[in-house]
């Protein structure tokens, strides 16, 4: 009775949502079975043009159909003479992991765009074995830039790579064991886990699962290799298959429980021929850990065991993102709700449900709306539940209670738990490079991973940590850090500690203005000005991005600057201390150089009304937009 009911309450909400007017949000669980079964036919064979209800398909989803599962018109023009890609050839080469950008200080007015594509890997787990690594810093070099950026997504780009040389690169990395096979495009990315290299249950359980999710929901086409690595197959397998080979992901992904989850595609039979309306973000941590920023996620994961260690399930929420556009209202960053909580029995099942509910009931007509979030957003968690249950077939269960988030970024040294330690190394805004007159930080870990064969995890902070080193081994790293000039994570101050930027200008096609570049000195700055008021050992987290699309998750911060204009930022405050709500913005059009006159009154602020303990995010908060816009009057 309770399954009936539970459902059937899911339903009422979606169809109210759908009698509002959202039709392209109709849940398969409440249309007539006669349109349903109709509906369910069509999909992974529909019209290039034409969506399901005759409707005339985005530019977008007709290209996915065109591009035969990604290799059209990418294989083509990789053999051309070109140093670019056309319009459709950019799209698809996206869900190879790779981006075409052009360096705007490099031209002139006129000038032909200077051309080269940045490449990102995909690391479950954000793990990178020292073979890789070794890989990717020579290819850097060679290929590149010369630097690696650490990414938020726990994985490494290379950027400044020429066309011509794409397929050297791609290649090696496939040959090594590793890829870039989905860490872009519209598609379940790289999955997340808390970077900690814990020994404990629940760690290992985050980052196994991380795995079997990555291996899941990979693209199923054979375009990759055929592209990449032509008519060889890859020297190596990928290396995190080594560690969930008791699972039978073939087997968990073809499972077909009857209630739409599959389509009817011998290629892609979770994504279908248009694969998902958005990218897809999964991210895994263990309670009270929100290293990983989880409520930005489209789907969290929370491992949950018995006193024993045992697994017994996840806490799951759904609908985070991040992104949105200037003056759009329709456009948002959103934090996750809570969805329930699912037996480690029925998780396989339940992650292809949800990915499913936003696969066909995602917004493909408006790309500004297609995230999950959105989806989420209008038919409440309650109706989103339902949808979801639509296609489990069961109720899910309630979420289970949890201890408090922490917001840790795991720098420095710590024990793992099996007598070795790791020792996280703070890379300022991710770039790993030998830069003039400071840290050799790219020759210092290269040296490490040289010397010591170790392997990393990479923090969703932008930054890396070593494991498995043994503790007679501590003092020759840390000499190898001194000898290079990377500074201890204790002599950065609070505010730069915990500050991350996107990449921007002068590459990023989509900055407005500067991030990486500029952050630096204004977290020195925002340091004095604290460090004057006697706050100098406040711990507020600071974020920056060149754009609205919030890449370095500004709107979950203390404190972040979106960029507006050129050297202009909105000032965004009230973001939680460990990161469980979006920020609202305080004010648009804030010049840079006028910055710290703008936050001083407020710091002051803060430090004279603040209640004991109280964090900056937690006060900003509470006195709310309209209350410190009046303060400031």
């Amino acid at each position: 009775m309770r399954q009936v009911s539970t459902i059937q309450a899911g339903r009422a909400l979606a169809v109210a949502f759908m009698a509002a007017g959202a039709l392209a949000f109709i849940p398969s669980s409440v249309l007539p079975k006669s349109r349903l079964s109709a509906s369910v036919a069509r999909r992974g064979a529909l019209r290039m043009d034409v969506g399901e209800g005759g409707q005339k398909l985005a530019k977008i989803e007709q290209l996915k159909i065109r591009s035969d599962y990604l290799r059209h018109p990418l294989s083509e023009e990789l053999d051309n003479q070109e140093i670019f890609l056309g319009t459709d050839a950019i799209q698809v080469v996206k869900y190879h992991g790779s981006y075409q950008q052009d360096n705007r200080e490099l031209r002139k007015a006129g000038e032909q765009k200077k051309y080269s594509f940045m490449l990102r890997l995909k690391s479950p787990a954000g793990e990178v074995t020292p073979e890789l690594y070794k890989v990717v810093d020579d290819l850097c070099s060679e290929y590149g830039q010369n630097d690696l950026r650490a990414t938020t997504r726990q994985c490494f780009q290379i950027h400044g790579i020429l066309k011509g040389n794409l397929k050297t690169v791609i290649s090696s990395i496939m040959n090594i064991g590793s890829s870039t096979v989905g860490a872009c495009g519209d598609v379940v990315r790289n999955v997340g886990c808390t970077p900690a290299p814990f020994t404990a249950p629940a760690y290992a359980y985050a980052r196994e699962y991380s795995k079997i999710f990555a291996e899941l929901f990979k693209p199923q086409t054979t375009a990759f290799s055929e592209i990449w690595l032509g008519d060889d197959k890859a020297a190596s397998v990928e290396y995190w298959k080594g560690d969930i080979e008791k699972w039978d992901v073939e087997k968990i992904r073809g499972h077909d429980n009857g209630h739409g989850v599959l389509v009817k595609n011998r290629v892609e039979p979770l994504y279908g021929d248009r694969y998902l309306p958005r990218k897809f973000k999964i991210s895994i941590t263990v309670p009270g850990d929100n290293s990983i920023d989880l409520y930005t996620n489209d789907i969290g994961l929370v491992v949950l065991t018995d006193k024993e260690g045992a697994l017994e399930g996840f806490n799951v929420m759904v609908g985070g993102g991040m992104g949105r556009t200037h003056n759009k209202e329709q456009s948002f960053p959103r934090a996750a709700d809570h969805l329930g909580f699912v037996a480690k029995d029925d998780v396989f099942e339940l992650m292809k449900c949800i990915v499913a509910a936003q696969r066909d009931h995602g917004n493909r007509e408006v790309r500004m709306n297609a995230r999950m979030k959105y989806l989420v957003h209008n038919l409440g968690i309650d109706g989103f539940r339902g949808l979801v249950e639509g296609y489990f077939g069961k109720p899910i269960e309630p979420w289970r209670p949890m201890q408090e988030w922490k917001y840790m970024d795991w720098m420095g040294w710590h024990e793992q738990g099996d007598g070795k330690l790791f020792l996280g190394v703070s890379v300022e805004n991710g770039r790993i490079r030998n830069f003039e007159n400071g840290p050799q930080l790219k020759t210092a870990l290269r040296r490490i991973v040289d010397e010591y064969n170790l392997s990393m995890v990479m923090s969703p902070a932008q930054s890396v940590i070593f494991k498995d080193i043994r503790p007679e081994d501590k003092a020759g790293i840390e000499s190898i850090l001194a000898e290079n000039q990377v500074a201890p994570v204790e002599s950065f101050d609070p505010i730069t500690r915990h500050a991350m930027a996107c990449p921007a200008l002068p590459l990023c096609g989509l900055a407005i203005t500067e991030a990486e570049r500029t952050l630096p000195e204004l977290t020195r700055k925002l340091h004095g000005l604290l460090e004057g008021m006697g706050l100098g050992e406040e711990q507020i987290i600071t974020r920056m991005t060149g754009c609205p699309n919030g890449c370095a998750r500004p709107y979950m911060a203390e404190l972040a600057f979106v960029g507006d204009g050129a050297n202009s930022y909105q000032v965004w405050l009230g973001g939680s201390p460990v990161l469980t709500r979006t920020a609202y913005a305080l004010k648009d059009k804030v010049k840079m150089p006028e910055m710290e006159a703008f936050l001083a009154p407020i710091f002051r602020m803060y430090k004279e009304e603040r209640q004991d303990g109280e964090a900056f995010g937690d006060w900003t908060w509470r006195v709310g937009k309209e209350g410190l816009l009046t303060k400031l009057a």
